[in-house]
């Protein structure tokens, strides 16, 4: 899952002209689910905007509270256009997005983890696959984006010992391995 997250002072969500959703102080989640997500994605990205500091604290702290501990509202909002890219031209391509029907469930399974991790009454919701209208009035501005995805190829190398480097590699494949890798260092270059 990805997700895009404002802070914001209000934000609302029209559809038809018709308001669906609204917020004060509290956080604006525009969330999209991959082809290749599953419950446990929508469960991390649940937790981690529960958990996510973007509020200062009385202190002046720096990015010290969650949107609980200031006592704010969540407005969620699905988007599955989060996962286009327009690698192969000008025309955005969707194909990393989930289907509707599997985007639903699992958008839906999100939405209620984040119910049950605050309170009904601050959590809000657009309505899914809708033309909305979002207004927002963005406080600072915040706006991070949250990813849930595993790195494509992950690396770990330490530092090198003596000419050598040796380390262990794993990949979203479940691949993993060792790397060892020895060299010679021309002795000018040590002068």
């Amino acid at each position: 899952m990805k997700a895009i997250l404002q802070r914001v002072k209000s934000a609302s969500v029209t559809v038809d002209d018709k308001l669906v959703s609204s917020i004060g102080k509290g956080l604006l989640v525009f969330a999209a689910v991959a082809k290749d997500d599953t419950e446990k994605e929508a469960d991390a990205m649940a937790s981690k905007i529960m958990k996510t500091k973007l509020w200062d604290d009385d202190n002046g702290g720096r990015w010290k509270r969650s949107v609980q501990d200031v006592n704010g509202e969540i407005l969620c909002v699905s988007q599955f256009t989060l996962y286009a890219t327009t690698k192969k031209g000008n025309k955005p391509d969707f194909h990393k997005s989930a289907s509707g029907s599997k985007a639903r469930a699992l958008y839906d399974h999100f939405y209620s983890k984040v119910e049950e991790s605050y309170s009904k009454e601050k959590v809000k919701n657009g309505v899914f696959q809708a033309m909305m209208d979002v207004g927002l009035v963005n406080d600072g501005p915040v706006t991070i984006e949250i990813n849930t995805d595993p790195p494509k190829n992950f690396v770990d190398v330490p530092e090198p010992d003596e000419g050598a480097v040796n380390g262990t590699y794993s990949n979203s494949k479940g691949e993993s391995g060792r790397i060892q890798k020895t060299f010679t260092i021309p002795a000018e270059l040590l002068e």
